[in-house]
């Protein structure tokens, strides 16, 4: 039976894997009622867990590294109390294959190499192009469908990044190109960064320290 995590742990989480999220994208991305997002942030502020940054009219969280602690602690507690670590080393070991896929794509969408210049930038001139990036997204998201349907069936906070990443490709398909790899919008990188992140902080590895990493 999937373990269902707590509303404190999810929000925490969320603003750890956002990187920087207001209210309303925490409890979008959690699923747990505004109301209770809006009462757990500024407690998470008075322990010194995550504090809040505002500029160019916009506003949102950021976790310290108070925070980061508390958040390893309560990812390690829940992954044993769970069951689930085998599970979760399992879809990371194939996530881990799946992504160099991933970054050869959005490098594609982002870079088209022409004489004399290997790192020109892609002007989205050429449709076969373009199309063959989309048709490797395509093929991604289904890869991505499996693992994260085992994901959930340990921990159900896993769900939804396939969903995302299936939304965020339909709109590339529609000649939405900032929706491949842009920033500022929930892309199919953007979702597969933060999926990548939250592997790596339930599993407690620091970034750049899995195997093969330079």
């Amino acid at each position: 039976m999937t373990h269902t995590s707590s509303p404190d742990l999810l929000v925490l989480h969320a603003v750890r894997v956002s990187g920087f999220a207001d209210d309303a994208a925490v409890s979008r991305r959690t699923g747990v009622a505004p109301d209770t997002v809006g009462e757990l942030l500024p407690d998470f502020e008075a322990y010194g867990w995550v504090t809040h940054a505002a500029f160019g009219g916009t506003g949102g969280w950021t976790l310290t590294e108070r925070g980061r602690d508390e958040s390893a602690r309560k990812l390690a507690r829940e992954l044993a109390e769970a069951g689930a670590q085998g599970t979760v080393e399992q879809a990371h070991k194939a996530f881990e294959i799946l992504n160099g896929r991933l970054v050869r794509a959005c490098t594609d969408w982002q870079l088209r190499p022409a004489e004399g210049n290997r790192l020109a930038p892609n002007d989205h001139g050429d449709p076969a192009w373009d199309a063959q990036v989309l048709n490797e997204l395509t093929a991604l998201a289904r890869e991505l469908t499996g693992l994260v349907r085992g994901l959930v069936d340990a921990l159900a906070r896993f769900g939804g990044y396939d969903e995302r990443f299936a939304a965020a490709l339909t709109r590339a398909r529609a000649g939405e190109g900032q929706w491949v790899a842009g920033v500022g919008v929930p892309s199919c990188h953007a979702v597969w960064m933060e999926l990548h992140e939250d592997l790596l902080s339930t599993l407690g590895i620091p970034r750049g320290a899995e195997q093969g990493s330079q």
